[in-house]
C-alpha cells in the first residue's frame, strides 16, 4: 500500500488564512534555515544575516496588534513557531524571546511612548531585544532575584545592580526587559518592578556564555549592571511584583508548546525516510517489527501534541487559557518531543550522532527546552497545584 506519513492533521480545522501562513513558514524555513542550521550549530553561531527575513516573514511580533506587527492569532503563530522550530530550537528561541518576552511586555506592560519608540524597530528587526530574570542563583524561584534598583531621588532616576544570566539574545539585545526589586525614594519594602535597559547605558554589559552543548545556534549571555543609572521613563509603568515576568514567560511557554511539535516531526520524518532506506538482512529497516513499532509510537505521540496545541491554541484565541493549561502544553510536548528525539537518534543507528542527520542536535536542543523557561518539575507541581488546590512549594 502507499505509505502515509501521517494520519492525522489539523488542515481542516484551520482557516485559509492560517494555513496559507503555516505553508509559507514551512517553504521559508527549508529554503532558507535548513541549509545553514548544521554550519551554525558546530560554529556556535546564529544566522544573524537572517533577522531581516525573519521580520519580512512577520515572525517578530507577530501576535501583536499594530507597529508593524502581523498581528496573527494565537494559532497562526503556533505553526509559524512549528516551523521554525522543525529546524531547530535555537531558532526559534530568537523569536519567541524577540516576540513574547521583549515585545510582548513592551506591549502591554509599557506606555505609548516605549510601544512607539520601540516595538516598530523590533518588528522590523532592526533593534534586538531579551529578557533578563533568571540569575545565577535564581532561577526556578524568581521571587528570591538579587538584582536591586534604588530611586535616587522622588520621581528621579534609578540605580541598577546585579547580574542576570541564560539570557537569549543579550550579547546582541539593543533593549534588555529586566526585572528588579525596587525600592522607590522614601520607601523601605522593594516591589519587583521591569525596566528597559539600553545597550551603551555606563556600567551595562552583556557578555557571552560560551562552552553550550545545546542551544549552540542561539546567542546566550549575561547582562552585568554595574551602578547602571536608569531613567524614571524607562521602567514598564502598567505592572508591579512578579505578575509581570510571570506573565511574560506564559507568552513564551504557549509558543514552546508548539515548537515542540515541530522538533518531533522534524526527528519523526527523518527517522521514517532513513529506515524506509535502509536496508538489513535484506529488507527495509522499516519492516521490521521493532522498527514499526518505534514509528508508530512517535506518529501517534506527535498526533496528540499536535492537538493539544490546537486546542489550547483555540482556548487562547477566545481569552480563555490560563496559565495552568500553558504548563500542560509546555510540559507534556517537550517530553513528548526529546523522548520522540531520542528514539529517533536510536532508529539511525551511529548515524544518529552524525550533524548531516540533524537529529542529535534536536536531542541537545531539546534537553535546554525541557528546562528553560519553567523545569519539567516546576510544570509539574504547577499543574497538581491546579489539581489539589494544594502548593508543594511556595
Amino acid at each position: 500500500m502507499d505509505p502515509q506519513p501521517y494520519l492525522l492533521t489539523i488542515d481542516h480545522l484551520l482557516s485559509e488564512e492560517e494555513r496559507l501562513t503555516w505553508t509559507a513558514a514551512r517553504d521559508f524555513c527549508e529554503r532558507r534555515v535548513a541549509p545553514v542550521i548544521e554550519e551554525h550549530y558546530e560554529r556556535a553561531t546564529f544566522p544573524k544575516e537572517l533577522i531581516p527575513e525573519f521580520a519580512e516573514m512577520g515572525f517578530l511580533g507577530s501576535s501583536l496588534q499594530g507597529y508593524g506587527c502581523a498581528g496573527m492569532n494565537p494559532v497562526a503563530y503556533g505553526l509559524t513557531m512549528i516551523e521554525l522550530e522543525r529546524q531547530d530550537s535555537g531558532i526559534r528561541s530568537f523569536c519567541s524571546v524577540q516576540s513574547a518576552l521583549a515585545m510582548w511586555p513592551i506591549y502591554t506592560y509599557g506606555d505609548e511612548a516605549q510601544r512607539k519608540r520601540w516595538l516598530p524597530e523590533m518588528s522590523a528587526g532592526r533593534a534586538i531585544g531579551c529578557f533578563g530574570l533568571t540569575e545565577p542563583n535564581s532561577g526556578s524561584d524568581p521571587g528570591s532575584m538579587r538584582t536591586h534598583a534604588r530611586q535616587l531621588e522622588r520621581g528621579g532616576d534609578y540605580i541598577l545592580n546585579g547580574q542576570k544570566f541564560w539570557i537569549t539574545n543579550s550579547p546582541i539585545a539593543d533593549v534588555m526587559v529586566v526585572w528588579a526589586k525596587t525600592t522607590d525614594f522614601g520607601s523601605d519594602a522593594p516591589v519587583i518592578r521591569g525596566f528597559l535597559l539600553e545597550r551603551g547605558m555606563k556600567g551595562l554589559s552583556t557578555p557571552e556564555t560560551k562552552g553550550k552543548l545545546s542551544l549552540r545556534a542561539s546567542l546566550t549571555g549575561e547582562i552585568v549592571m554595574d551602578e547602571v543609572r536608569v531613567p524614571k521613563q524607562n521602567m514598564l509603568p502598567n505592572v508591579r511584583g512578579l505578575k509581570g515576568p510571570l506573565g511574560c514567560l506564559t507568552q513564551a511557554r504557549y509558543g514552546i508548546g508548539w515548537g515542540a511539535v515541530g522538533a518531533a516531526m522534524g526527528v519523526y520524518e527523518r527517522a521514517r525516510r532513513y529506515t524506509m532506506e535502509r536496508t538489513q538482512f535484506d529488507r527495509p529497516l522499516a519492516g521490521f517489527q521493532l522498527t514499526q513499532q518505534k514509528l508508530v509510537e512517535l506518529h501517534n505521540q506527535i498526533g496528540k501534541g499536535l492537538l493539544l496545541a490546537y486546542h489550547f491554541g483555540r482556548l487562547k484565541q477566545d481569552g480563555k487559557l490560563t496559565p495552568y493549561q500553558v504548563s500542560y502544553l509546555k510540559r507534556d510536548n517537550v517530553r513528548m518531543a526529546l523522548e520522540s528525539a531520542r528514539t529517533a537518534r536510536s532508529m539511525l543507528g551511529g548515524n544518529g550522532i552524525m550533524g548531516e542527520y540533524h537529529v542529535m542536535r534536536h536531542v541537545c536542543n531539546l534537553e535546554t527546552v525541557y528546562t528553560y523557561e519553567g523545569t519539567h518539575e516546576i510544570h509539574t507541581l504547577a499543574i497538581g497545584r491546579a489539581l489539589t488546590g494544594l502548593s508543594a512549594f511556595r
